[in-house]
């Protein structure tokens, strides 16, 4: 299922989807430099890493690209939005990630770990409430809440799954990694209302 709309609408929302989606990138970096622990779906993509040698923005795009294929039997609506998530994210992590560095002063780091979830929920809000599409992992979110299930609860429930196949696969997890797990559904929802257009008809 693909989302259409006119050119209009799609000129209006691309601004704040890209925006949404490079602080994403931004926030997923946070998290990977503070070295506290992973956000679940980057301790996945950790795992995948080390195994094949590819750097940590490909391995997202790729897993992107492999879930967007759940779309199919969830029923769940493929967008631009779907495609510039992949794409975008894996970028900024792959560009933000050297200007960053690795800060030595733990307070420093801290902070980073903690505001690393802020900054992806608000960036979820923005691109989800943009209309152009979920992005591959929060499609599969959006699919369960369509379904009668809670954001919090389906963005928690995703997270604690990935969270164990990384595990298996070799990826690392921190105190960084529980409160990742723990924040981000609450999160989204708290972000998603301010940012959500009207629907197009």
């Amino acid at each position: 299922m693909l989302i259409t709309m006119p050119w209009r609408q799609i000129v209006r929302r691309l601004p704040q989807v890209c925006l949404g989606l490079v602080l994403f990138g931004v926030g997923v970096t946070l998290m990977k430099q503070a070295f506290l622990g992973n956000g679940a779906w980057n301790v996945f993509h950790e795992g995948i890493s080390e195994l094949t040698g590819l750097s940590f923005g490909a391995v997202i795009m790729l897993t992107g690209v492999f879930v967007v294929l759940l779309f199919i039997p969830l029923k769940e609506k493929l967008g631009l939005g779907t495609v510039l998530n992949a794409v975008i994210i894996g970028a900024t992590v792959d560009i933000v990630s050297p200007w960053l560095g690795e800060p030595d002063a733990m307070w420093l780091r801290v902070a980073m770990m903690v505001g690393g979830p802020v900054v992806i929920g608000l960036g979820s809000g923005l691109y989800i409430g943009g209309g152009l599409g979920p992005g591959p992992r929060d499609g599969l979110m959006t699919a369960i809440n369509r379904r009668g299930v809670e954001i919090w609860k389906a963005r928690t429930g995703i997270e604690v799954t990935v969270l164990i196949l990384g595990l298996l696969l070799g990826g690392t997890a921190g105190f960084g990694t529980a409160w990742f797990t723990l924040s981000i559904g609450p999160l989204v929802q708290f972000f998603l209302p301010y940012f959500t257009l009207p629907a197009v008809d």
